[in-house]
């Protein structure tokens, strides 16, 4: 039975076509990713699926609860951790809905006299109890119990009451996996659940969905992922905007899809090639038709060919090889026509060849950081000219301050640090906040990188960024447009130190396999913190480091 179904879904936004008659069944077991380019429409299509977006055509209908996790971890101000949970979980909606089911049922109780509603009585008491069942069905009654012992399995803070805007982008990681392993939905909808996960934090995700007995639509790109966690994908194709589901999991997916591309190819390989064929010979022949028929009718051939029968004769063989051209041109036209396969926009991310700095780039000697009640460090690093570095650790164990405080962002409580003589520090921050987020994205481009409007627009383009998108501000593109525009940066800045913090976080999976061929061309200094199983085996590094709990090690 089907608990979740979208029939003929289309959806525009202005006159771009989002999705265009769209379709899925959702049942319990069904483990579906959604894939596709940056601003395809997935992330649209999971809000739709939610409620959340109301589709120009067709229909969205559940037979169960249907939870939606957003990417983007929506930490509200003044929200608490348990506050943030309850939301997430969709227990505190369904709390307020059971509230107020419940004023509705005490007023209907109350007989005529005190009735503020015409509801009857039997209706509200229907009501009621709809609304108590919802509650229940999402665990309700333990959530607090539930959430306390899960922080404290995670390594969140203890104290659930303090507000959530004010974790850390690790512990924030966590707190939406925990969103995620107490919701109890018939029907999950995770948009890229594993962005800033560490190794465990991933480990438990996938195990929890692996026994999760309902529905699962997800959109990811960490592609490990899709591998242990899909049965089923959905592509959402880039121009027709339309949806193909495909079965047997995501490596039968990518295995699919290249053979439909090599029979799109040679299926058109063929048609062009019969098509060309024909019209060269049309051509021979009316060509031939042409000479003939001059030759026929030229004074020369008359005096040398007396017999008039004879040129006659000659005059009706060009004019069979006339038709037999016209034949060749009507045989071209019956051929079933065979669409050109699309070529696709690629991500062609090229760095430059990095100017050497000096042979030492950056270090710290016995420097310690200290944030509230956490310590990064004692910590002794050289980081020299051409190593690559990969950082990897769980989620708030101090990687991204070790970062901060090789690049001298952030003061040190002891010890020194100092980069090296003649860096040039290109970045992509873990928070994609590069660029003001109130002003427009040609503007602040512009003003990071130097460049004319001209160049700014062709180099943004290049990055799938177009003309309606430079016009907006930073902070409404996306967080996959903005991870874009922070490559087109990085491109153009020349850089000699590449610091990359969880450079994968929102990128598509073409854009993730093009990103991993530049940085094995690059021959400059590279610091990667990463999660990315994938992109930690493909990216060849000369050195690993590991973080735990503000401690540093070499291996």
């Amino acid at each position: 039975m089907s608990l979740l179904t979208a029939r003929g879904v289309s959806v525009s936004f202005g006159a771009l076509t989002v999705l265009h008659k769209a379709g899925l069944s959702v049942a319990a077991g069904d483990r579906i990713a959604v894939v596709g380019p940056n601003g395809v429409g997935k992330s649209t299509l999971l809000r739709v699926l939610a409620g959340l977006t109301r589709p120009d055509e067709g229909t969205v209908s559940a037979a169960g609860t249907v939870g939606y996790l957003p990417q983007e971890r929506d930490r509200r101000e003044a929200e608490t951790a348990r506050e943030y949970l309850g939301r997430r979980t969709g227990v505190a909606a369904a709390e307020q809905a059971m509230i107020a089911a419940s004023d509705r049922l005490a007023a209907a109780a109350a007989g005529p006299a005190a009735r503020a509603s015409t509801v009857s009585e039997a209706q509200a008491g229907r009501d009621y109890a709809a609304a108590l069942d919802a509650y229940l069905a999402l665990g309700g009654p333990d959530l607090d119990i539930r959430a306390t012992e899960l922080a404290a399995a995670l390594g969140l803070p203890a104290d659930l009451d303090r507000p959530a805007s004010g974790f850390s982008g690790g512990q924030a990681a966590r707190l939406a996996l925990a969103a995620v392993l107490l919701a109890r939905f018939d029907v999950l909808l995770l948009d890229e659940p594993t962005n800033d996960l560490d190794l465990s934090g991933l480990d438990l995700l996938e195990q929890h969905l692996a026994g999760f007995g309902g529905g699962l639509v997800v959109v990811s790109h960490d592609r490990a992922f899709l591998e242990r966690a899909a049965s089923q994908v959905l592509q959402i194709d880039p121009h027709t905007r339309e949806v193909k589901l495909y079965g047997g999991g995501y490596a039968a997916y990518r295995e699919e899809l290249a053979r439909d591309k090599a029979h799109a190819a040679q299926a058109y390989q063929t048609y062009a090639s019969a098509r060309d064929d024909l019209i060269e010979r049309a051509r021979r022949q009316k060509e031939w038709a042409r000479s003939g028929e001059r030759t026929a009718k030229s004074a020369a051939m008359r005096r040398k060919e007396p017999d008039k029968n004879i040129r006659a004769g000659m005059a009706q063989g060009a004019q069979a090889a006339a038709a037999k051209g016209s034949a060749a041109l009507r045989a071209a036209e019956r051929l079933e026509p065979v669409a050109e396969p699309r070529k696709e926009w690629e991500l062609r991310l090229r760095f430059g060849a990095a100017e050497r700095s000096g042979d030492v780039v950056a270090v710290l000697s016995g420097a310690v950081v200290r944030r509230g009640t956490f310590q990064l460090g004692p910590v002794s690093l050289q980081i020299g000219w051409g190593d690559r570095v990969l950082i990897q650790g769980d989620n708030g164990s101090g990687k991204t301050t070790l970062l901060q405080a090789l690049l001298g962002r952030i003061p040190l409580d002891g010890g020194r640090g100092s980069l090296g003589a003649s860096v040039r520090v290109g970045e992509i921050d873990q928070g994609r906040l590069t660029f003001d987020q109130n002003a427009r994205l040609l503007g602040a481009f512009r003003l990071a990188c130097g460049l004319t409007e001209p160049e700014a627009r062709t180099l943004l383009a290049k990055f799938g960024l177009g003309a309606d998108d430079v016009g907006r501000a930073a902070g409404s593109l996306s967080p996959g447009e903005r991870t874009r525009a922070d490559l087109a940066l990085l491109m153009q800045s020349g850089a000699n130190l590449l610091v990359l913090d969880e450079p994968t976080n929102h990128l598509d999976l073409p854009a993730i396999e093009q990103l991993e061929q530049a940085l094995d061309r690059y021959d400059g200094t590279l610091l990667i913190v990463t999660h990315d199983r994938r992109l930690a085996e493909q990216v060849s590094v000369t050195r690993r480091l590991t973080v735990r709990e503000g401690t540093v090690s070499e291996s």
